[in-house]
C-alpha cells in the first residue's frame, strides 16, 4: 500500500493499543496481553473505510463480550492528528473508522512526488532473483508457447525488479547434447538431399522448413564441398553454420519484443568448463548414483521419497506415483539433459549466488519439477530456493476458430509471425491477462481491435484522454499549477474517493504480483484503474468555474495519467498521449 495508506493502518493500531492501555489503566479492562488483530478493508465503504476485529479477538482475555470491549475502546480513542474523523462500533463487535479528506488529499501529494517511482518498494530488500525464461531451443523457430512465455517471464522479472528485488533476466541456450546432434543429423541430411542425394531424413529428425533453408543457405556459400568430407567433419560445419544464424535470429525476436537478457547462458560452457563433471563428482560423492547397463544413474526414487516423507507424505502415497530413476551418463558417454540441467541450476544459485531462481516452464514439464528440486537437494542446495512456475498453452483464435497454420507459410504460425501480425503492446498486455496456470485463448481479432474491448487499448485510452483534457486546457490558456493539500481536500465526490482510493493500492497489487508470480495482478490494476478513471471523468467536469476545484481535479487527472504510464512502461507498453 502507499505510505499513507500504510500511515493510516499504522494510527489504526496505534489507537486501538493506546486504547486498551488506557481502559486498563482506568480499571475498565483487566491487565491482561491483548491478542493481535487484524486491520482490514471492508467491502462495503459505507460500513467504514477500515475495521478492525480488535474487541472480538480479545473478548476471552478481556472477560467481556467483544461489543463492550468495542465500545470501551472507542470511549478512549483521540482521533485528533489522525486521518480518522469518527469510528463506529458495528455487529457484534467490529470498530470501523472513518477517513478525513486529509487522507485523500496526501495520496495525490505522495503520488506526485514519487513520480516515476510510485508503485516501488524495498519489499524484496535487494535479494538477488534470476529469472530464466523463453530457452527455446535453437534448432528452429520459436512458438506460441515462447511468445506467452517471454511476455509473462519479462514482466514477472519488472514486477519483482519494481517490488525491489534484484533481478537477472537469463535466457539458456541448448546448444550442447542431443537436441543438437539430432540438429546436425537433420541438416546433414536435407543438405545432401538439396544435392541429389537419395538419402532419408529418420521420423524423429526435425522436418521444418528452417532446416532445409539453413542447408541451402550452407549450399549457397560452401557448395557441395562439403559432400566428400567424412560425416563429422560435415555435420560440425553444418552445426558451426546453423547454429549461430538461429541465436541471431532468436536475439532478434527477443529484441523485438522489448526483451532484454541479462545473459543468454550456453549449456556448452557447462560441458567445456568443467562444471557438469564436477556436479556429476558431487552427486557420485554423496551416493546419488550408481552404474547399470554401461550408464551412469542418479537415484531419483530414493531422494524423492525422502523429500516427500519428510513433508509428512505416507509411503502409500508415494508408490502412487510410480518414481523412476533417471540417466545421467548414456551407456555411449553423452550426458542427458537433465544432468546439464542440475549442473546449469547449480550454476545459478551455488556458483553465482542467486538467492533465489525462478524458471518459467512449459505445463508438459510438470513431471520435471519434483525431481529438479530434489536433485537441487542432492547437491547441497535447499530446494526452496528454485521455484518453477508452469505456464499452460495457448491457443491462436481467429472469428471464433482455432488457428494453427500461418497462411504466408504453411507452417505453425511462430513467434515472429505473430509479432508481424498484432502489435507488440497487445501481445505483451493480452499474455499477461490470465495467471499462468491458466489455459488461454489468444483472440486475434481483439488484439488488433481500437476499441474499449481491447484491454490494452483501453488503459492506454484513458492515459490519451487525461492528455487530450490538459492540451483543451491549456490552449484555453489555464495553465496547470501545483495544489495545496486545502485544495485537493475539494475532492469529495464517491467518484474522486473511489479513484484515489484505487490509486493508494499499486504497490500492495505489485507485491502481490511478486509474491504469487503473477503479473496478471498489475494488467488487472490497469484495466480496473482506467473504469475508475472513466467513471470519474462521466462524473466530474474538470473544466469548471471555480479554478481551487479545476486544479485539484486535474491534480487527480495527472496522478492517474502518470499512474497509468508508469505501470505501462514497467510493463513495456507504450502510453501514447494521442489515440
Amino acid at each position: 500500500m502507499s505510505q499513507t495508506a500504510n500511515k493510516a493502518q499504522e494510527q489504526i493500531r496505534s489507537l486501538v493499543c493506546g486504547a486498551i492501555e488506557k481502559a486498563q489503566q482506568q480499571g475498565k479492562l483487566p491487565a491482561a496481553q491483548g491478542n493481535p488483530f487484524t486491520v482490514e478493508i471492508p467491502s462495503d465503504r459505507n460500513n467504514g473505510d477500515y475495521s478492525t476485529n480488535a474487541a472480538m479477538v480479545n473478548a476471552k482475555v478481556f472477560r467481556l463480550p467483544p461489543r463492550k470491549i468495542a465500545e470501551l475502546l472507542a470511549e478512549n480513542m483521540d482521533l485528533e492528528n489522525t486521518y480518522f474523523s469518527r469510528v463506529e462500533i458495528a455487529g457484534p463487535g467490529f470498530i470501523n473508522f472513518f477517513l478525513r479528506d486529509s487522507f485523500y488529499a496526501d495520496i495525490l501529494l505522495e503520488i506526485r512526488k514519487a513520480g516515476d517511482n510510485y508503485g516501488r518498494s524495498d519489499y524484496g530488500k535487494g535479494k538477488r532473483i534470476n529469472v530464466e525464461f523463453v530457452s527455446a531451443n535453437p534448432t528452429g523457430p520459436m512458438h506460441m508457447g515462447n511468445a506467452r512465455g517471454g511476455a509473462l517471464g519479462d514482466c514477472l522479472a519488472a514486477v519483482l525488479d519494481y517490488a525491489g528485488y534484484d533481478v537477472s533476466r537469463e535466457f539458456y541456450v541448448n546448444d550442447a547434447g542431443n537436441q543438437i546432434d539430432k540438429f546436425a543429423l537433420s541438416l546433414d541430411i536435407r543438405y545432401q538431399q538439396l544435392l541429389g542425394k537419395e538419402v532419408e531424413l529418420p521420423e524423429d529428425s526435425y522436418h521444418g522448413e528452417d532446416i532445409k533453408e539453413r542447408a541451402q543457405e550452407f549450399i549457397d556459400e560452401y557448395g557441395d564441398a562439403y559432400l566428400e568430407k567424412s560425416e563429422q567433419e560435415r555435420r560440425k560445419a553444418l552445426v558451426d553454420f546453423a547454429l549461430p544464424k538461429n541465436l541471431s535470429n532468436m536475439k532478434k525476436a527477443m529484441e523485438k519484443y522489448r526483451i532484454d537478457y541479462d545473459l543468454w547462458f550456453s549449456e556448452l560452457s557447462l560441458h567445456q568448463g568443467g562444471e557438469l563433471a564436477e556436479t556429476i563428482d558431487l552427486l557420485k560423492k554423496g551416493g546419488y548414483t550408481y552404474e547399470k547397463d554401461g550408464a551412469l544413474w542418479y537415484k531419483n526414487i530414493q531422494v524423492q521419497t525422502e523429500m516427500l516423507l519428510g513433508q509428512g507424505k505416507t509411503q502409500e502415497y508415494i508408490d502412487k506415483l510410480e518414481l523412476k530413476d533417471d540417466v545421467l551418463i548414456r551407456a555411449n558417454g553423452n550426458p542427458t539433459y537433465f544432468a546439464a540441467d542440475i549442473a546449469y541450476h547449480r550454476n545459478k544459485l551455488e556458483k553465482r549466488g542467486f538467492d533465489k531462481a525462478i524458471d518459467v516452464w512449459g505445463a508438459d514439464h510438470h513431471g520435471h519439477v519434483a525431481r529438479m528440486k530434489g536433485a537441487m537437494k542432492a547437491v547441497g542446495i535447499d530446494p526452496e530456493r528454485l521455484d518453477i512456475l508452469l505456464m499452460q498453452f495457448v491457443r491462436l483464435v481467429r472469428d471464433g476458430e482455432v488457428v494453427r497454420m500461418s497462411k504466408r507459410t504453411g507452417k505453425a504460425i511462430t513467434l515472429v509471425d505473430l509479432l508481424n501480425e498484432v502489435p507488440i503492446d497487445a501481445v505483451r498486455f493480452l499474455f499477461n491477462m490470465r495467471e499462468p496456470g491458466s489455459l488461454m485463448d489468444f483472440d486475434l481479432d481483439l488484439a488488433v481491435e481500437q476499441s474499449a474491448q481491447n484491454p490494452v487499448y483501453y488503459c492506454q485510452y484513458a492515459h490519451a484522454r487525461i492528455c487530450s483534457i490538459i492540451r483543451k486546457l491549456e490552449g484555453q490558456g489555464k495553465a496547470l499549477r501545483p495544489c495545496t493539500a486545502e485544495e485537493l481536500e475539494l475532492l469529495t465526490a464517491p467518484e474522486e474517493r473511489e479513484l484515489i482510493r484505487y490509486l493508494s493500492t499499486l504497490d500492495e497489487v505489485i507485491i502481490n504480483a511478486a509474491k504469487n508470480y503473477d503479473p496478471a495482478k498489475v494488467t488487472h490494476y490497469c484495466t480496473d484503474l482506467a473504469t475508475c478513471f472513466h467513471k470519474f471523468y462521466n462524473a466530474c467536469r474538470c473544466d469548471v468555474e471555480d479554478e481551487k476545484l479545476m486544479q485539484a481535479r486535474m491534480c487527480l487527472c495527472l496522478c492517474v495519467r502518470d499512474t497509468m504510464r508508469s505501470v505501462l512502461k514497467m510493463l513495456k507498453i507504450d502510453a501514447p498521449d494521442r489515440m
